[in-house]
């Protein structure tokens, strides 16, 4: 296990410069606690740290309550300054309320070792698994937000038995230099080339440039916090790297071997990364659903209506228990009766012939009835069947209840 700084919001925790880049320290006593630290309903975030195989030191943060939710490792993140964040905080808040949210910063990036050689996107799946582990997790649902999608997308692959449901939000498989798109190539060179020149100067108007494309809808507030956090979370030279490592990736292979529940949300006027992107990646998942949601801020904000749909979406998708009949019996609205029949027979142990026999049905009209009943469900792999017999069990009541109006 990691070691534990008791780094709660009543004693903060900030990175110092020092021999071999940024250590954090605890800062009990020394720093007054922000206004905006304790979250809606007094939650307070835990950091903790872990060593990655190669040494490097991750700080990671767990606050909330109920099943787990792991956000894989994003660029521009600040475990401390985050959890104030007036950009970050209605997101902490949310899905803290649904769920046990754990959250790293990545390798050279916020309270974790700044002092990094190695940015890859093995090294990043190898600290997703480090902090889960460390974490003591089983079992959780993943959520990839812009370039964490590629490392959740890689992880689930390769540890489907972990990984419950999969979110990716304003995210892709392939890095602007893998895109084959010779603008695309030519804006991330400028971008690098901001960096370069600006991300460590005292005027922020080359940081802008940043903020402007994340958050064009930013109150004047949101945006000095955005241009802060960018000095904040990195260095010039960690950013550069990070993003020329970003721009190589190709997960596509990866994505059509995922067999795991998927859900695919993206701003259809994204500026970071394109609409078409991540209409792309649903359609190399099998069996992902795809939500668009109407707006063109890549960190959603509070109050823009894609946000509520957002949190709706990722709560009915990924939470066990939430307004949990009601909720399975809504996925079972689609069903026919012949195929809730079909359904009601599968949750009984019944085999597909035993059950062509019970509804004098031919057995191949069964595994058609059985097809559709998956299709409509979302459920695809081994576990399908499974799995519908589960959502059929936790509708519970319900129902029987609609069936008899």
């Amino acid at each position: 296990m990691g070691s534990h700084i008791g780094a709660t919001t009543q004693s903060p925790s900030l990175a110092v410069e020092g021999v071999g880049g940024f250590h954090p320290i605890s800062l009990r006593n020394r720093v007054e606690r922000h206004p905006m630290a304790v979250l809606t309903g007094g939650m307070e975030q835990e950091i903790r740290f872990c060593s990655a195989p190669d040494g490097v030191q991750l700080a990671y943060a767990t606050h909330g309550q109920g099943s787990p939710l792991v956000r894989a490792g994003t660029w521009l993140t600040h475990l401390e300054f985050d959890w104030a964040s007036p950009l970050w905080r209605h997101w902490l808040a949310e899905l803290g309320r649904d769920f046990r949210m754990i959250r790293y910063d990545e390798r050279g990036c916020g309270l974790s070792d700044r002092d990094v050689m190695n940015f890859s996107l093995d090294d990043w799946v190898s600290d997703l698994e480090t902090v889960v582990d460390d974490a003591d997790l089983d079992r959780f649902a993943l959520l990839g937000v812009s370039g964490g999608g590629p490392i959740a997308i890689t992880y689930a692959l390769r540890h489907p038995e972990r990984v419950s449901h999969l979110v990716l939000y304003g995210s892709y498989s392939r890095g602007r230099r893998a895109r084959n798109d010779p603008d695309a190539v030519e804006q991330e060179d400028a971008l690098i080339g901001m960096i370069k020149v600006g991300w460590g100067g005292v005027n922020p108007a080359f940081r802008r440039v940043f903020t402007t494309l994340f958050v064009p809808d930013a109150a004047a507030e949101q945006m000095r916090w955005f241009d802060e956090i960018q000095q904040r979370s990195t260095s010039a030279g960690n950013a550069i790297a990070l993003r020329r490592a970003r721009s190589s990736i190709d997960v596509s292979d990866a994505a059509r071997e995922i067999d795991i529940p998927t859900l695919v949300l993206h701003a259809n006027e994204d500026a970071v990364v394109p609409f078409d992107e991540g209409r792309r990646l649903a359609g190399l998942i099998r069996g992902a659903r795809f939500i668009p949601l109407e707006g063109r801020n890549h960190i959603l904000l509070e109050h823009e209506p894609a946000w509520q749909q957002f949190v709706k979406e990722v709560r009915a998708f990924a939470r066990p228990d939430s307004g949990r009949e009601l909720r399975y019996a809504g996925q079972l609205d689609e069903l026919s009766r012949r195929e809730l029949e079909v359904l009601r027979l599968v949750a009984t142990g019944r085999s597909n012939l035993e059950i062509a026999d019970t509804m004098f049905l031919s057995e191949r009209t069964v595994e058609r009835h059985l097809s559709n009943i998956y299709a409509k469900l979302r459920l695809t792999g081994k576990a399908a069947r499974a799995a519908a017999a589960s959502i059929l069990s936790a509708a519970g009541d319900e129902v029987e209840r609609a069936e008899s109006e």
